[in-house]
């Protein structure tokens, strides 16, 4: 194995949601660990299951792992390492300042970009060879810091003047005026992630078009600002001897081979190496230690469910329950490759057969889907909205208002405040709330919509959509604003689009508790691409189908109030054929 040839101290382990990161990073620690090596493997992510993967529960201390010699565990919670921040931060002005403004201050340190720093603030001291890790060879992360994050902590320590100045726009990097550390312990920090001696970052990506795509852009990204010690591992690659005799194998198989082959330039010359697909859930020491070997892991699984929860239906189910409205906003978010962009195609062509006016809208780079339905069907309007233009849209007019009379520092730090991950939200829900009013009139299918704390931060940002409340209310009229539009339920519906598998189902039961605190109620879920609905005659996807029942099991009694269960097909869902079947 490249990535475990030679080891430096520092091994980090990242990647999407769902490829397996967690259970690679737990294997290589088992496995440096029984070479002899003392090891402490660290999991930042904010949806950890290290613990459930070593059945031994694991905190905020180091523990030793009981049956795994030289092996001790360690979980940084992203969550309470960002309250934590955002009380340091917030807690001299609470009292002070009117309550909706500590709301509003509240709500800009709650994104993605305050969660990064503070769980980068938590583990600086791990990279630094402090006293809390002097004792061991290898230190193993479960995810890594993302270039955004490096990029900023390379900048010049202005934050806290700058923003305090108002010279920013609606920005979830506030919390960056808190950071209460040295400067010189965060250039020592980056300086380590950059030492080729120091440390390897290990790129987790499934033999998938879109994974392969994204983990492309990350790596050119990390090389870009001097993280050029890079493996790729792509996981759960599917055995060729396990595609004969099954229509639905053969096509994995072809699919993922299609993928390998057209490999970005870029990672094509990084190390690679391939970790055949198991039939096993990675649960346990011995599921982890066979997990690197090629001994084809015979393992059964426990038996499961064999019938779906009874809340469960097809997706046409839901399709009816949305055509009774006659019109309407439909909301399909996720994660990214779960599939919500073809989920939302095979809606509007099932919206639009029913004579219904459909249009749908997406935000997906991957506009293969628009191209094929444009113009294909009556009553189908598809539209795209490009992220990138419209972020460098929004981007010059924030440049052009508040950056127009901004030194030369000034303006460096208000362009790096801009690339931010929440600009990008941000710009595409102006471009979608262009579209919203459409929906007093025909049905509107927003693919990749904005996620919940960006919806708060523009409602926080201004106080806009409650004002626009009281004078609506006076009046007694409804849907003024697009945040009215998306938490009422009669005129919208969010579906939540997941895998039957424990990363995704986790991240999409955060969304929801996310869009909940935005006022926002899922409608339905829709579990995707399952292989337990598709019938395999594959030994190894027979496998694979009965461990999805717990997963799908769990979103049933735990998360949603009605789902779908949408099964893996054997082609491209791509056309309006194919798409009428996905949802039949």
């Amino acid at each position: 194995m490249h990535f475990l040839d030679r080891p430096p101290r520092f091994l980090f382990f990242t990647g999407k949601g769902g490829v397996g990161k967690t259970s690679l990073a737990c294997a290589a620690a088992v496995h440096l660990a029984s070479k002899g090596k003392r090891v402490l493997l660290v999991s930042t992510d904010p949806a950890s299951n290290v613990g459930q993967v070593f059945g031994f529960p694991i905190g905020h201390r180091i523990a030793a792992l009981p049956d795994v010699p030289n092996l001790s565990a360690l979980e940084i919670d992203p969550q309470a390492a960002a309250q934590a921040y955002r009380d340091r931060i917030v807690g001299p002005v609470r009292g002070r300042l009117p309550e909706a403004v500590v709301h509003g201050i509240e709500e800009q340190l709650s994104g993605a970009c305050t969660t990064e720093i503070a769980a980068f603030d938590e583990f600086t001291e791990l990279l630094l060879d402090s006293s809390l890790t002097a004792g061991f060879d290898h230190i193993v992360f479960d995810t890594a810091p993302t270039g955004h994050t490096i990029r900023l902590l390379q900048l010049p320590g202005a934050w806290s003047g700058f923003l305090e100045a108002g010279k920013g726009d609606v920005s979830c990097l506030g919390p960056v005026a808190g950071l209460e550390k040295q400067r010189s312990q965060y250039k020592a920090a980056v300086d380590a992630l950059a030492d080729p001696a120091r440390t390897r970052l290990i790129l987790v990506a499934r033999a998938q078009a879109a994974a392969l795509r994204e983990v492309a852009r990350t790596h050119e990204e990390l090389a870009a600002i001097g993280l050029s010690q890079q493996v790729l591992v792509l996981n759960g690659v599917f055995p060729s001897d396990e595609a004969e005799g099954d229509p639905l194998a053969s096509s994995i198989w072809r699919r993922e081979q299609d993928a390998l082959q057209a490999l970005p330039a870029a990672l094509r010359r990084l190390p690679r190496d391939d970790i055949p697909l198991k039939p096993f859930n990675l649960v346990g020491l011995d599921a982890l230690r066979r997990l690197l070997r090629d001994d084809g892991g015979r393992q059964e699984p426990p038996e499961a469910s064999s019938a779906l929860p009874r809340s469960g239906s097809a997706l046409s189910s839901l399709a009816d329950e949305i055509a009774s409205q006659g019109r309407g906003l439909v909301l399909l978010m996720g994660k990214g490759g779960v599939g919500k962009t073809t989920l939302a195609a095979a809606l509007a062509v099932t919206l639009a057969d029913r004579g219904l006016p459909v249009h749908l809208t997406t935000s997906d780079p991957a506009a293969h889907l628009a191209e094929t339905l444009e113009g294909s069907l009556a009553r189908l309007t598809v539209s795209r909205i490009d992220p990138q233009e419209e972020t460098a849209r929004y981007r010059r007019h924030v440049l052009e208002t508040r950056g127009a009379h901004l030194d030369a520092a000034g303006r460096a730090l208000l362009e790096e405040d801009l690339r931010s991950p929440c600009t990008e939200e941000i710009a595409v829900f102006h471009a979608f709330s262009r579209i919203l009013r459409e929906a007093e009139t025909k049905f509107v299918i927003l693919d990749t919509a904005p996620t919940g704390h960006t919806l708060l931060l523009l409602d926080a940002a201004g106080a806009y959509h409650r004002e626009v409340s009281r004078q609506m209310d006076k009046r007694g009229v409804r849907d003024a604003t697009p945040m009215m539009r998306l938490q009422d339920t009669k005129e919208t519906k969010v579906l939540i689009v997941t895998l039957a598998e424990t990363t995704p189902v986790l991240e999409a039961a955060g969304l929801q508790a996310d869009l909940r605190r935005a006022g926002i109620e899922p409608w339905a879920w829709v579990v995707n691409g399952s292989m337990a609905a598709s019938n395999p005659r594959s030994a190894l996807l027979q496998r694979r189908a009965r461990n999805e029942w717990r997963e799908i099991e769990a979103v049933a009694a735990d998360h949603a109030k009605r789902f779908a269960l949408v099964p893996l097909l054997a082609y491209e869902p791509v056309g309006p054929d194919r798409l009428r079947e996905l949802v039949g």
